[in-house]
């Protein structure tokens, strides 16, 4: 059975793949792909939302990121899932598309997502992009690359690919990303806080009154080519949520949206949710809600975050990191270090994995009766809602398996709203189990 559904997925593969490919070839739109560790997902939108300014742009939806999701998007449908009379209805959508005169996007932004060597390889050698972005490059999603390195040449396929005419923009921070600088035959335009970066953030100031319900989000100044502008991040809570921002400038600037434009068209961008939303939680409390997925880089980029924001008592309630091979334990382990040094009040720990976090917390002298653990996220949710006191402000984040949402929708002040403010709320996801 296992062999007859691989073929069937196969076959369905390479139809989609001709689908996609002779839609592109008649409409010819611009093509701007963007892979990385972290942060696809809130960098696509983020391109989305400066190009729209401008251009018709469609976005990759959903998880439509790899080899049957980005013909979709190409095509404009939706899945059929297991439902044959589904499949025919985006063949119909094809053929449509194919023979009437319709007004296509002009540009594409895709996200292309990478489980398996040789997936970028393949994405690539039927989507031909204009633009190539590469966020990060860390400890997520490492288990069938062999360490970092593999993902690193994984990763670095997509801009390889270019042409001389392409635009590669790199994250200048990250030293895995920012070698292949001097390895493409493209235009580089390099983001970042480091003074390597062509477009450079200085004077970073997160804007916020004295407490959690005051945060005003964030305001910096822009340095490209000999020109400063401040940018205003009414929506955004933390400095790492910078690098979208910077990524998708980076692409206007590519396509002629200069950058006063450019920010001007951001200054109300909100991420994703379940990408570090502020949300309101019972008994006056805020929750910083971070569960659409977790890895070591962006657990600790959200910690920072939760460092740096001022609150009664900061509580972490974090689920395990999955899909880390051998740097699971060192990626836990890095956790505990980090909520001990922002002094963190109190830490819930979802998941076998998660105990090495907890250990580790000991080793750096934090209170034990301070540190629960839980096998599920909803015995973490009914004892947070014991716990939490007014003017506490709670991160909640974990692997997309760990169904961390469970946690937020136990103790958000408005229950009702979960299904418009929290991630995977369909009714697949609400019935899939979290993975143990």
């Amino acid at each position: 059975m296992t062999n007859e559904k691989s073929q069937k997925i196969l076959i369905l593969q390479k139809i989609m793949r001709f689908m996609a490919v002779s839609v592109l070839k008649k409409y010819n739109p611009k093509i701007i792909s963007i892979t990385g560790s972290v942060g696809k997902t809130s960098t696509k939108e983020a391109i989305s939302t400066v190009l729209a300014s401008k251009f018709r742009v469609r976005r990759t939806e959903k998880n439509y990121n790899n080899e049957i999701g980005l013909p979709l998007t190409i095509i404009g449908a939706t899945s059929g899932e297991s439902s044959l009379v589904g499949w025919f209805l985006v063949f119909l959508k094809w053929l449509w598309i194919m023979l009437a005169p319709i007004e296509y996007p002009e540009i594409l932004v895709l996200e292309m997502g990478a489980d398996r060597p040789g997936d970028i390889q393949y994405l690539t050698s039927f989507i031909k992009s204009n633009a190539g972005v590469i966020t990060d490059i860390s400890y997520s999603h490492v288990e069938y690359f062999k360490g970092i390195e593999g993902v690193a040449r994984e990763k670095g396929t997509l801009v390889k690919e270019l042409d001389e005419k392409g635009l590669a923009v790199l994250n200048a921070d990250n030293e895995f990303v920012a070698k292949l600088a001097s390895q493409i035959k493209c235009n580089v335009i390099s983001f970042g806080f480091s003074e390597e970066a062509q477009m450079r953030v200085s004077d970073v100031c997160l804007g916020c009154a004295g407490q959690a319900g005051d945060l005003k989000g964030l305001s910096f100044k822009l340095n490209y080519k000999g020109t400063t502008i401040p940018v205003r991040l009414n929506n955004i809570l933390a400095k790492h949520q910078i690098y979208a921002v910077l990524a998708a400038i980076a692409v206007g600037d590519g396509f002629g949206i200069n950058l006063v434009e450019a920010g001007a068209a951001l200054e109300n961008f909100s991420l994703p949710v379940g990408r570090m939303n502020l949300l309101s939680g019972l008994k006056n409390t805020h929750i910083i809600d971070d569960t659409y997925n977790s890895s070591p880089t962006s657990a600790l980029a959200a910690l920072e975050a939760l460092g740096e924001i001022k609150a009664t008592r900061k509580i972490a309630v974090l689920g395990d990191m999955l899909e880390l091979g051998e740097e699971s334990e060192n990626g836990h382990k890095s956790l505990g270090k980090k909520f001990a040094q922002i002094k963190g009040s109190i830490f819930l720990a979802v998941g076998n994995r998660m105990k090495q976090t907890g250990k580790e917390l000991e080793k750096n002298n934090f209170p034990t009766k301070n540190i629960f653990y839980f096998d599920s996220p909803d015995e973490a949710g009914k004892k947070l809602q014991e716990i939490m006191q007014a003017g506490d402000l709670i991160l909640v984040k974990g692997s997309q398996g760990m169904r961390m949402e469970k946690v937020v929708e136990e103790v958000m002040a408005d229950s009702a709203q979960a299904k418009k403010l929290l991630c995977r709320q369909t009714e697949a996801w609400r019935t899939t189990p979290f993975v143990g």
